[in-house]
């Protein structure tokens, strides 16, 4: 396994705290937008955007980038902002997220922002549309034609797909689960942000789910678990899905709907509501004092 030096862990996480600040200042200054499952992602997003991802902010259409589809899409404010500071456009467009014109969407738009790759509001496609594109790539790579150069033959390029937990209530996912299978999909890896809450309440009450990593063992995937607000574990678990060969890998993050945040945490409210000053002001104030405690 590969040992990531805590240089690493640091500033990843610190990068997640200060995305999480972006993520408030963005759906406060527009008072719409989604807070808890953003904040779920951040660790994730910053693991694959500052380590993980081989993509290019420069050329966003790069033949053989890694794909990142974000289907959980109610919840790019986090995805907008990993994008921004990774390079693929200017930071102080954040603010502009959800008004009228802005590149900005309020759910990802792959024809207005450069780094989404999927448009995802309707949810529980990300993971069929993912099987596809890494199948694509395998057939890509499979039949070299005399006009395509011999460095285009064999694509490095992996496919990730992040999914929520309320999201993977729709069927489709499980069509997609089926298919990647089926197909022996190693160049496809799934991350769930298992976080517990979804838009209404609590996903055990909602549908549940559990147990979950049986589900994904019983449809044939490699399966992990992980504390998806551990950097170090997370970037372990990315690691090792790159070297299982031959089918698809599952991440399922245990994460914290609102996570960062002390009175955001588990609320099932803060799915899609923006904060007042007060509670804004509070916000910000808790994850400066956590970026503070990182930077020391």
């Amino acid at each position: 396994m590969h040992h990531h030096d805590e240089k690493l862990v640091r500033d990843i996480t610190i990068r997640a705290l200060k995305s999480r600040i972006d993520v408030l200042r963005m759906v406060q200054v527009n008072q719409s937008g989604h807070i808890g499952g953003a904040f779920s992602i951040a660790e994730v997003l910053a693991c694959l955007y500052f380590h993980h991802l081989h993509v290019d902010p420069k050329k966003p259409d790069w033949p053989d980038r890694d794909r990142l589809l974000f289907s959980k899409g109610h919840a790019c404010a986090m995805l907008y902002s990993m994008l921004a500071h990774r390079g693929f456009f200017d930071p102080s467009l954040l603010t502009t997220f959800r008004s009228f014109h802005s590149i900005l969407q309020g759910h990802p738009d792959p024809l207005k922002t450069p780094g989404v790759e999927i448009p995802a509001g309707p949810l529980g496609h990300g993971i069929a549309i993912g099987t596809g594109m890494a199948l694509a790539l395998r057939m890509r790579d499979a039949k070299p034609s005399a006009q395509t150069a011999p460095s285009a033959r064999a694509s490095a390029a992996r496919v990730f797909v992040i999914v929520g937990d309320g999201e993977i209530n729709a069927g489709a996912i499980w069509e997609g689960v089926m298919a990647a299978a089926k197909f022996r999909l190693g160049n496809l890896t799934v991350i769930l942000d298992y976080n517990g809450i979804q838009q209404t309440g609590a996903t055990a009450d909602v549908m549940p789910t559990e147990p979950i990593a049986e589900k994904w063992q019983a449809f044939g995937w490699h399966v992990q678990e992980v504390h998806g607000h551990n950097v170090a574990s997370i970037l372990e678990a990315l690691d090792r899905a790159d070297e299982v060969h031959a089918r698809p890998s599952v991440i399922i993050a245990r994460t914290t709907k609102g996570k960062g945040v002390s009175f955001m945490e588990y609320d099932h409210r803060w799915h899609g509501m923006p904060p007042n000053e007060q509670q804004f002001a509070r916000a910000v104030a808790e994850l400066e004092q956590e970026v503070a405690a990182w930077q020391r």
